[in-house]
């Protein structure tokens, strides 16, 4: 299907895959005695379909791995090496975290915080949001974290939804230079909800901020307050956290997560995906207000005792050199980040990565979205020098943590640029048609796992029907992830975007990121994103919206008939687009996702609706006077 790549780092644990492929219940039992429990469980796994509950009977606490168990061997060790967009940098070692933790877990219970109570903390990416996350999870607390992108009628939602009696933000945050006023935002959230009993603002940005009889100051409430709390000793399927994903209907679903099954997880995909080492420096790029940030930036990397680097701001502040800097200057080995932020580095060319010295790094990692070949080629060549391997993993925020990524390591397996390869030890996964049948290789299907595996949620936050309806209805006993994909011949997963992103094109089914990587594939275009249109002979049709490389100066019309050529013998006619427009730049979300309902909706003269979450609102009027242009 395309060039493998055989490159590794020397691990080949070939007898973990047969015990988890023989008894994947045993197997994970043997995963989850790496965490520390404060006592064993009594039935490693209770699975009432589609209901799973594991480690059953089973105590343990997700802050007291992150954080107690290294103190002994770690206090001095720096866990978050933190750099704020403006500048502003602090390093916090495992003996720091552990101090603020505790502190911060006794203002929580000063303020009448109890076991299972939810906590909704808007924060930006600074270190107080890890502190207040391990905080809840230490005393049994529920913790809601909202992306700090959302609008106040988003947090509305996921406040009034979780019944949250604490809300902790900051007067603001930076963003792309400019203050995100968020405390305002959190005001205009809660003004009508008398339950929320109190709002702990952290100091960030000294912005003028409104204070009510509800608002406390972080830094008032730490003060005076004891450094002693010891981890509550909690049932492993005590629930961790709720983080709301938006569905292609209805309000956001709140997806429960438990605390014993999810840090076991964690935990073994953590080492496998990475091969982690105590001299690693770790980057993941994601937001903590999504699961990314919540798995591999917030748990993982704490349980295993390692540094990492958090960064508060745009991957392009001041200037598309940020990224680079922050590996140069840190010594960062091992970088997880998305497609999105690839291709838009890839845009501006290779000379300035090229300037920058990223010889400590060993190991690349991507996630969020299927990765272009071509994209990964360059990540391989320009960033990783041709010596590092790509992890191209695949998981959701349901999953709880990878299930389908190469693992460097436990073992070394060609790469191909593309696929994610195979899923982890413990899961199966299948590639089935609508009736359930598991289809032919090369074919495409649906992705269904097989088993239930720790990671998993729960349920939805007090909503088990739509939890059975949503995820478990279209096949008996089968997990339906809501993606697109196919198997090739060697057993390797390629995935195909959302099902609900697939374009049914006069009867033919035509996956988004297969279009996208196509037209990416050409040597002129930096990004694409592609989507369907009502059309009255063939119900569809496929509009593309095109971004160049900087510097290319090329006569649209010419290119256009290139593109086109290239579609139709990549992929056929059928996928041929009606229109491409060229565009300056595509609407993303601040977490970097396309956000391909208002492309549908520029294109078919529709309502634009909510931009809240957009990073550049403007991206929106500039395409909207480029459609209007070639209608």
């Amino acid at each position: 299907m395309s060039k493998k790549y055989d490159i590794g780092l020397g691990h080949n644990d070939v007898t973990l895959r047969k015990k988890a492929d023989s008894d994947y219940v045993s197997f994970w039992d043997e995963q989850a005695q790496n965490l520390s429990w404060f006592s064993p469980w009594e039935k490693i796994l209770d699975w009432n379909p589609p209901f799973a509950k594991w480690f059953v009977g089973g105590k343990i606490n997700a802050s007291y791995n992150a954080l107690d168990i290294h103190q002994a061997t770690k206090s001095d060790k720096p866990a978050i090496l933190w750099e704020g967009e403006n500048g502003d940098s602090k390093t916090y070692t495992y003996g720091d975290l552990f101090i603020e933790v505790q502190k911060f877990s006794n203002v929580l219970k000063s303020l009448g915080v109890q076991k299972g109570d939810r906590v909704t903390i808007y924060l930006p990416m600074v270190p107080e949001l890890l502190i207040a996350m391990l905080a809840c999870a230490r005393i049994g607390a529920i913790h809601n974290v909202v992306f700090s992108g959302f609008s106040a009628a988003s947090i509305k939602d996921r406040i009034d939804d979780s019944k949250s009696k604490i809300v902790i933000t900051s007067d603001g945050g930076y963003r792309r230079g400019k203050i995100v006023k968020l405390k305002k935002i959190i005001d205009d959230a809660i003004k009508d909800f008398e339950f929320v009993k109190h709002v702990i603002v952290l100091e960030r940005t000294k912005n003028e901020i409104t204070i009510s009889s509800k608002d406390k100051f972080w830094s008032d409430l730490m003060a005076n307050v004891s450094s002693s709390c010891d981890a509550e000793k909690l049932d492993s399927t005590h629930p961790l956290y709720i983080l709301y994903t938006s569905g292609t209907t209805g309000k956001p679903k709140g997806v429960l997560h438990e605390t014993g099954g999810y840090l076991t997880h964690l935990h073994s995909t953590f080492q496998w995906a990475f091969d982690i080492k105590d001299s690693d420096v770790f980057f993941c790029t994601a937001d903590i207000g999504w699961v990314t940030g919540h798995s591999y930036v917030v748990y993982a990397p704490l349980l295993h005792g390692a540094t990492q680097v958090m960064y508060e701001g745009a991957p392009d502040f001041p200037d598309m050199s940020r990224m680079w800097d922050i590996l140069q200057k840190y010594d960062v080995s091992i970088f997880y980040t998305t497609p999105t932020a690839l291709r838009m580095f890839m845009k501006f060319g290779d000379d300035i990565p090229n300037s920058f010295d990223l010889s400590s790094l060993r190991l690349l990692g991507t996630v969020g979205e299927p990765i272009n070949p071509e994209v990964w080629k360059w990540y391989y060549k320009i960033i990783g020098k041709e010596k590092c391997p790509i992890i191209d993993t695949w998981w959701q925020t349901e999953t709880g943590g990878m299930m389908i990524s190469p693992l460097p390591g436990l073992e070394t397996i060609p790469l191909k640029p593309g696929s994610g390869t195979l899923p982890i030890p413990g899961v199966k996964i299948s590639v089935v048609d609508e009736f359930g049948t598991e289809v032919p290789p090369n074919i495409k299907g649906y992705l269904t796992i097989q088993n239930p595996w720790p990671g998993m949620l729960q349920t939805l936050w007090e909503d088990d029907e739509k939890y059975k309806t949503v995820y478990w209805s279209k096949y008996p006993n089968c997990y339906y992830a809501g993606d697109y994909a196919l198997k090739d011949e060697d057993g390797y997963y390629w995935i195909l975007g959302r099902a609900d992103d697939v374009l049914k094109i006069a009867g033919h089914r035509i996956g988004t990121a297969e279009l996208e990587s196509c037209i990416v594939g050409d040597d002129t275009v930096a990004e694409s994103a592609v989507c369907g249109i009502p059309d009255e002979i063939k119900g569809d049709v496929i509009i593309a919206f095109v971004v160049l490389k900087d510097g290319i100066d090329i006569d649209k019309i010419v290119l256009e008939k290139k593109l086109f050529e290239k579609i139709r013998n990549d992929i056929g006619a059928i996928a041929t687009p009606k229109q491409i427009y060229f565009v300056p730049k595509l609407p993303k979300t601040r977490s970097g996702k396309i956000m391909r309902r208002l492309l549908k909706s520029i294109g078919s003269g529709e309502l634009i609706g909510d931009t809240s979450t957009l990073d550049d609102v403007s991206a929106v009027t500039e395409i909207q006077n480029i459609v209007k242009q070639q209608s």
